[in-house]
């Protein structure tokens, strides 16, 4: 067998290209900095970690009305014109994060009638509904009693004791997925309800 291989023409940089860049990068940084030398930049998520927000508040009964609807305002202003919520600016629907963005402005009281409201379940029922949606949030429903635990694929907590010779174990996950694996393990087992003062479904 000949392995053949090819050269293939490399472009050389233009250094001073590549210098101009940095030089306005640089620039660019230097004239945000702060005058005690810091940065600041929003940090932003998807429309899931503000509603999760308020799934918890509400899985606790320790309700923050002013806060929430603070939050709320944020999640209408990130709807799409599609109806659903993405997982970046101007991108598709992403099916759970506007089940998730959804059942949160519910909790909040936003009326299901409100144009937004209705443009939101046609989007997510035209995706599928909410059956369709990944495990984190059939893990959000079950936990408010939405969806049955059995529609949560689980393994068993006991794996958590697994040693590490075991081929499987959580000594081989990644450590954010153990941060993820190991709560939604004992959950799956321990099956709490949300207190869920309000009563509200999805």
């Amino acid at each position: 067998m000949t392995i053949q291989t090819t050269d293939l023409p490399v472009k050389k940089p233009n250094l001073e290209e590549v210098e101009a860049v940095i030089s306005e990068a640089l620039s660019g940084l230097e004239g945000k900095q702060s005058d005690d030398g810091h940065w600041c930049y929003e940090l932003e998520a998807d429309a899931t970690i503000p509603a999760e927000y308020i799934l918890l508040n509400h899985y606790l009964d320790e309700i923050d009305d002013p806060l929430e609807q603070k939050i709320a305002v944020y999640l209408r202003a990130i709807q799409e014109d599609h109806g659903g919520w993405p997982l970046f600016h101007d991108g598709d629907i992403d099916l759970s994060a506007s089940v998730k963005a959804y059942y949160a402005l519910k909790m909040v009281g936003d009326d299901i009638n409100e144009p937004h409201m209705v443009r939101a379940r046609e989007a997510i029922l035209a995706s599928g509904g909410a059956v369709r949606c990944n495990i984190f949030t059939r893990f959000a429903l079950a936990l408010f009693e939405q969806v049955p635990w059995r529609a949560v694929p689980v393994m068993r907590v006991e794996m958590i004791f697994a040693p590490r010779w075991f081929p499987i174990n959580i000594w081989k996950m990644s450590y954010w997925s153990r941060t993820v694996s190991v709560p939604l393990l004992v959950l799956a087992t321990l099956k709490p309800k949300a207190r869920n003062p309000r009563r509200v479904h999805v």
